[in-house]
């Protein structure tokens, strides 16, 4: 009887370790295998068509101003911007005499100004850079004695920049920007009550500015200076409460800026900036030879931005604007598309 059952136990025994060496195999065919590092680099990398941070950067540094930017040479560049930035404010309405300055009425003034502006640039070489804006402004005003729409051209602007030192990585990079707007929108000083709405600035004016900016991915910082001086409005004759205006001299303007864009992935980076513009004040001389100076004025605004890339050749950039004193816009919206031909 012992003999009978002893192999039979064994025999048990020998297919239950079988069966248990089989349990865990059966386990491991069912189971994905282990990502390997390999494959874990491939899974976090960027896929074919996206470009890369840096790459980004530059567009959106573009979009901010495109003072930062410079294209070969040869080649050809359009760009889009459409704006929107609405103004409300107290105007006082005054009267010069020869004993100063007389009130006759405060009234509120809304303002919505839609700008669309199409950019030409064209590479002169790889370090200079030709630029002509053209924008068209539709204005629209409210106040308590008047309304008024136009439509018209505002003031075109024709500029260069120029980069004295090659840009590099590891090191920040300098722009020189020169630009002349001319008068080609509606003058505020030739614009009769009742009208319509003044477009452009009415005086010639030239601007020279410094940029900078420094790529650290996945940051870009940015800043720069500027310095604009205006020709003389001559040969007025606007009627102002009941004096006859004949000259205006705009005083100097000066402003700088700062800021920084931030890559969130490789399609899409946020930026944040601050421009500050201070403005001497202008000259006023009347027919009857009373000269008059205004204050000085400042702006500042605050804008928030985001960036899409839509394609390895497309980024669209939208903004926000906030005024931070009296002397700015209380809202800016704004919209930067390249145009590919």
């Amino acid at each position: 009887m012992i003999l009978k059952t002893a192999p039979a136990a064994a025999l048990a025994v020998a297919s239950a370790i079988a069966l248990l060496v089989a349990l865990p195999a059966r386990a491991q065919d069912t189971q994905q295998p282990p990502a390997s590092s390999a494959a874990a680099r491939d899974a976090l990398a960027k896929k074919e068509g996206e470009g890369d941070q840096t790459a980004l950067l530059k567009e959106t540094l573009t979009a901010v101003d495109k003072q930062y930017s410079l294209i070969r040479k040869g080649r050809s560049q359009f760009t889009y911007d459409l704006t929107y930035t609405y103004i409300g404010q107290e105007r006082i309405v005054t009267d010069y005499t020869a004993d100063g300055l007389t009130l006759f009425d405060i009234e509120n003034t809304n303002s919505h100004t839609i700008t669309n502006t199409l950019s030409a640039d064209y590479g002169v070489l790889n370090n200079l850079t030709a630029n002509v804006t053209f924008p068209v402004i539709s204005k629209y005003t409210d106040s308590t004695k008047h309304s008024g729409l136009s439509n018209s051209l505002g003031d075109i602007n024709v500029g260069a920049r120029w980069q004295p030192l090659e840009a590099r990585r590891d090191r920040p990079n300098f722009t020189v920007t020169g630009n002349v707007r001319l008068p080609s929108g509606r003058s505020p000083f030739k614009v009769i009550a009742g009208s319509g709405e003044a477009t452009g600035s009415g005086v010639t004016a030239v601007s020279a500015g410094l940029n900078v900016n420094r790529i650290v991915d996945p940051v870009a910082l940015f800043g720069s200076i500027n310095m604009t001086v205006s020709a003389a409005a001559n040969g007025l004759q606007q009627v102002n409460g009941t004096r006859v205006l004949t000259r205006v001299k705009p005083g100097t303007s000066v402003g700088f800026g700062l800021g920084f864009a931030y890559a969130l992935s490789y399609g899409i980076s946020t930026t944040l900036s601050f421009q500050e513009a201070i403005s001497a004040g202008s000259k006023l001389r009347f027919e009857d030879g009373l000269e008059v100076k205004t204050s000085t004025q400042t702006s500042a605004i605050v804008n928030l931005g985001l960036g899409y890339r839509v394609s390895s050749k497309t980024t669209v950039n939208l903004s926000v604007g906030i005024g931070l004193t009296n002397d700015s816009p209380n809202l800016s919206v704004g919209l930067n598309l390249p145009l590919a031909f």
